[in-house]
């Protein structure tokens, strides 16, 4: 009996099953939190270097800077800008300064080997989405101010998808990294 079936086996090709190769995987794992009680924001996962809470104590604040940044915290050794990503986009920021709980939710982004922390209220979900189905960022669609920071959003309001290269390159970063 096994002689038989090694035999079938053996003389059956994989062509004569007529199997068709699988489709290239188009979706993309994205992080998914809010921006507003009623927007929330989306970032591709690989571009999240870690997801972390820091002490507000642990925060240096930075004169003279506009009110989205919170300021710089120590993180793997290095020292990273930590940005109200809600408050940079045009939204409510996440709480009214010297009202922060103990702790924020800190998502840290990597580009260009260049970290920056992006503060939200919470994180919601790992979101799998097919990025070829975005729906480019037009003025008149979105705040003027979201505009520079958003790759686009996803079809029935799923979220808006945001630019981290766009974010991270931001002037006021990078007069101040030096």
């Amino acid at each position: 009996m096994t002689n038989s079936l090694n035999s079938i086996l053996l003389t059956t090709s994989l062509d004569s099953l007529n199997l068709k190769p699988l489709p290239p995987q188009t979706q993309q794992r994205l992080l998914r939190f809010p921006l507003s009680h009623q927007d929330s924001g989306l970032l591709p996962l690989e571009q999240i270097g870690e997801v972390l809470r820091v002490n507000v104590t642990d925060i240096l604040l930075v004169p003279e800077m506009p009110a989205c940044v919170l300021g710089i915290c120590n993180w793997r050794g290095d020292m990273i800008w930590l940005v109200d990503i809600s408050q940079l986009m045009g939204y409510s920021p996440l709480e009214k300064p010297g009202e922060f709980s103990d702790t924020l939710v800190v998502l840290v982004v990597e580009v260009n080997q260049q970290s920056l922390g992006l503060v939200v209220s919470q994180v919601n979900d790992i979101e799998y989405h097919d990025l070829q189905h975005l729906q480019p960022a037009i003025p008149g669609v979105f705040p003027p101010k979201l505009l520079p920071f958003i790759l686009g959003s996803l079809p029935e309001d799923q979220g808006i998808v945001l630019n981290i290269h766009a974010i991270s390159h931001y002037p006021l970063w990078q007069r101040h990294r030096e």
